[in-house]
């Protein structure tokens, strides 16, 4: 018995110092559950063509022609501000529902640490949806998916 315990003992110890992968240490690296379905994106290519010419009017001149942001996005400015961040799938922009994404456009970034100005005076809700479509267009599948989690899991409040 004694014998038994040592040998089981050891391959406790053993077991423990291998070197084990660390886990994700963010949502976004982690593996998506492989039982979460694929869903169709729920724009038309048609708000993405109106939605590209009204981000290149409207938005471009801070976040870039391609919603690229700036280099430092995540550095504050020398009045304590965030620049203009990516757009396009390579920041944060996806961790936010549909609703969040609206409210920024429609009244500005100084909620978010940013300056960015509100333009509920100069698109309507339809426009503001468009220039999302557009961004969204340029997310990766998996970026979109996590996306898709996050609108659906802030509606189900």
């Amino acid at each position: 018995m004694r014998t038994l315990l040592i040998v089981a003992f050891s391959a406790v110890i053993a077991s423990c110092s291998e070197e084990s992968p660390e886990p994700p240490t963010k949502w976004s690296e982690q593996p998506l559950p492989a039982n979460i379905p694929i869903k169709p994106r729920w724009y038309t290519q048609a708000q993405v063509d109106q939605g590209e010419t009204l981000f290149r009017k409207n938005c471009a001149i801070c976040h870039g022609q391609n919603a690229e942001g700036t280099s430092d996005w995540k550095k504050r400015d020398t009045e304590g501000f965030l620049p203009p961040p990516p757009l396009n799938g390579t920041a944060h922009a996806w961790h936010h529902s549909r609703d969040i994404l609206r409210k920024v456009v429609r009244e500005g970034g100084a909620n978010f640490g940013g300056k960015m100005p509100g333009f509920m005076n100069l698109l309507t809700d339809q426009q503001i949806d468009n220039i999302i479509a557009w961004l969204q267009s340029h997310w990766g599948d998996e970026t979109y998916r996590r996306w898709q989690i996050i609108d659906e899991q802030s509606r189900a409040f």
